[in-house]
């Protein structure tokens, strides 16, 4: 009764902290957030999202033939155009109009070419079982963008056309008003959250400032954000309780951090 209790109070806890830059790991050609990190815990992640990368790489480019093992890989490229082929023998392009998910489940090798000039986010998330079946599956986008209107780019959901194992959503939204935002009806009660700033800059609450690269991380706390020019959104939302596998060869515990 006593855990139960405990466990029910840290469900209300209430938390809003800003990410910068300096606080990424990488190089100049990726920026790697690790959220758990910077929250002191013992997890480099938090709940299912276990890592973020902001990569910018130049056309030309071939991340050579690599496994992934136990990792749920979204690839959202807001610019360029990426070759993938994969151990099962299938190629196929992603672009600012084409999004890929990726589960590796026990093992599973790609290769990417970069055809051109690409930026975009690679999303490492932890499947909810260790050593599923391998699966690589598309998404179309009718518009590049949503414009002031949340978008669910991949969630658990059943028919989300990228549907996640773990209880995790992933939305994407662009800013073209001055006008105050909000986030979007929450699929469940007590889930984490992480706002970040793909391109532009935000004002969160009327309080936290954030540029290109830089998020919130919230949990149990109204979040409002409006900018004074435009901007580009991703929202990560992860339910801390559900089943997760944390082991994953990237999107798993990276204690050595």
């Amino acid at each position: 009764m006593e855990a139960q209790t405990e466990q029910a109070e840290n469900n209300l806890l209430s938390m809003i902290l800003k990410v910068d830059n300096e606080q990424k790991l990488g190089n100049d050609h990726i920026a790697i957030l690790y959220p758990g990190k910077l929250l002191g815990d013992a997890d480099t992640g938090i709940g299912t999202i276990g890592r973020i990368d902001q990569a910018n790489i130049a056309a030309g480019a071939t991340i050579k033939m690599h496994p992934h093992m136990n990792d749920d890989i979204l690839s959202y490229f807001r610019t360029g155009k990426v070759k993938h082929t994969d151990s099962a023998g299938f190629t196929e392009f992603i672009s600012r109009n084409k999004l890929m998910l990726m589960k590796s489940g026990e093992i599973f090798y790609h290769e990417e070419h970069v055809m051109e000039n690409m930026e975009g986010l690679q999303i490492f998330i932890r499947p909810q079982i260790k050593d599923d079946r391998p699966n690589v599956t598309f998404a179309d986008l009718t518009q590049p963008d949503s414009n002031n209107v949340w978008r669910v780019l991949a969630s658990s959901d059943a028919g989300s056309a990228l549907q996640l194992s773990s209880e995790t959503w992933i939305y994407d939204m662009t800013l073209t008003s001055s006008d105050v935002y909000s986030l979007p009806a929450l699929p469940k009660e007590n889930l984490t959250g992480i706002l970040y700033a793909f391109q532009g800059e935000l004002l969160i609450n009327e309080m936290l400032k954030l540029s290109k690269g830089e998020s919130v991380i919230f949990k149990n706390e109204t979040v409002s954000f409006r900018t004074d020019t435009a901007a580009e959104l991703v929202l990560f939302l992860t339910d801390e309780t559900a089943p997760f596998y944390a082991k994953g060869m990237y999107s798993g515990n990276q204690n050595s951090l």
